[in-house]
């Protein structure tokens, strides 16, 4: 869990999250097992406070660019304000994995 500690690590010191789950859906691909490659990380913060969808994407690959660039296979986001989460606390569902 190296990968998904880091993850942690840097968003929870970056976003100060009022909510935030980091998930390694690696498992559900054809990967070996034990892998960490995928994830589905969910951050509720208030620095998204007035930045559309895209910036917010933006700047949580940023703050993982090193690890996007040879560590990371696939990561999905949902990123969304303290106000957004109170309305709608889903945090959906990765696709089945097709290959």
């Amino acid at each position: 869990m190296v990968i998904q500690k880091e993850i942690e690590k840097r968003v929870s010191e970056f976003f100060n999250p009022t909510h935030f789950e980091v998930l390694n859906e690696s498992g559900k691909h054809n990967v070996p097992a034990g892998s960490e490659s995928h994830f589905r990380v969910i951050v509720v913060s208030e620095k998204f406070e007035g930045q559309m969808l895209l910036k917010r994407h933006q700047m949580v690959n940023e703050l993982l660019a090193d690890l996007l660039k040879d560590k990371i296979h696939a990561l999905a986001l949902v990123t969304k304000t303290p106000t957004q989460w109170s309305e709608n606390n889903d945090g959906g569902k990765s696709p089945p994995c097709l290959g």
